[in-house]
């Protein structure tokens, strides 16, 4: 297989999931996404807005831009469920979730094969030469099993 065609096998699974997760979170309600996963667990909200600050963060790493929300890191990546007491409503995280996933895939089919083998953001040049794993595509392919875990959790909600 060519390099394109694990590039192409690798967004679409990106895709897939992304799908998936909008099909989990998309139709629910404020009081359906406070669900825990588990009792005592991260709820529903927790997850679309961590999973979210982690897609805006994915933008300045694989060099498509700045963050949209970087107010999100302290609501949904640094702090735990339930840290701050306010989050924001939830048609905002979803809306949010939209627009970085579409600033997200529109940089993603931007790239060629040989740019998804270039470092990422955050490695060194020194580094990147004795690790050339740490690349674009290692991120693409961790962030996508990244969205299948938490969608994982879902799953464990009593319906």
């Amino acid at each position: 297989m060519s390099e394109q065609g694990l590039v192409t096998g690798a967004l679409n699974a990106w895709k897939l999931n992304i799908e998936r997760a909008n099909r989990v979170f998309s139709p629910l309600d404020e009081q359906q996404l406070q669900k825990e996963v588990a009792p005592g667990k991260n709820r529903l909200i927790y997850l679309l807005g961590h999973l979210t600050a982690v897609h805006d963060r994915m933008l300045p790493l694989l060099d498509l831009g700045a963050p949209l929300h970087p107010e999100y890191d302290s609501l949904f990546l640094t702090n735990p469920d339930r840290a701050v007491p306010n989050l924001p409503p939830a048609e905002e995280i979803k809306k949010f979730w939209n627009d970085i996933n579409g600033k997200l895939l529109a940089g993603f089919e931007s790239l060629s094969a040989a740019e998804w083998l270039q470092k990422h953001s955050q490695v060194s040049a020194e580094d990147f030469a004795k690790e050339p794993h740490r690349n674009r595509f290692s991120i693409l392919l961790s962030r996508t099993s990244h969205i299948a875990f938490h969608l994982g959790q879902t799953a464990l909600i009593p319906k």
